[in-house]
C-alpha cells in the first residue's frame, strides 16, 4: 500500500486501526534500517575478509557464521514482509502460520550455527523438541486452512 492510500483510508479507520497502522509503518522502517545495516556489515565482512585472506570460506566456523548471518537477514526480511499485511490492511493481525514459519526459520538458523562439540544432549534434545513442536503445529494449522 502506498502512503497516499493509507492517508485516504485514515479518516474511516478506528483509533485502534490508526494506532496499529502507525506502529506497523514505524516497525517497517526500523526493521528495514536494521536489514540494511546487517546487509552492509555482512557484505563488508565477507568482501574484506576474502580480499585480505582472513576469511576462509572453507573453514566450518566461518561458513556457519556467514550462513547464520544470512539466515538472520532472511528472518528479518520475512518479518518485515509480514508487517506489510498489517500496513496494507489486508489483515488486522499477523497470522499464526506466519509467526510459526518465522520461528521455524529461527530454529533452523540455530541448528546451522550450532557447534556440535559444545552442545550437550539436553540442549540438543530441547532444540529438537521445539523444532518438532513448531513443525507439527504448522502442519496442523496448514491442514486446517486448506480444509476451508
Amino acid at each position: 500500500m502506498k502512503l497516499s492510500q493509507l492517508k485516504a483510508q485514515w479518516p474511516v479507520m478506528s483509533y485502534y486501526q490508526r494506532f496499529e497502522s502507525a506502529v506497523a509503518v514505524a516497525l517497517t522502517f526500523v526493521i528495514g534500517f536494521i536489514i540494511l545495516v546487517a546487509l552492509y556489515r555482512l557484505a563488508s565482512t565477507v568482501v574484506v575478509g576474502m580480499l585480505s585472506g582472513i576469511l576462509d570460506p572453507l573453514d566450518q566456523k566461518v561458513f556457519q557464521n556467514v550462513f547464520g548471518e544470512i539466515m538472520t537477514l532472511l528472518i528479518a526480511l520475512e518479518f518485515n514482509h509480514t508487517l506489510q499485511y498489517v500496513v496494507k490492511r489486508e489483515q488486522s493481525i499477523i497470522q499464526t502460520k506466519v509467526v510459526l514459519l518465522i520461528a521455524l526459520l529461527a530454529i533452523a538458523r540455530k541448528f546451522v550455527i550450532l557447534d556440535l562439540h559444545e552442545v550437550g544432549p539436553a540442549e540438543m534434545l530441547g532444540l529438537a523438541a521445539v523444532a518438532l513442536a513448531l513443525g507439527v503445529t504448522y502442519w496442523l494449522i496448514r491442514d486446517r486452512d486448506e480444509a476451508r
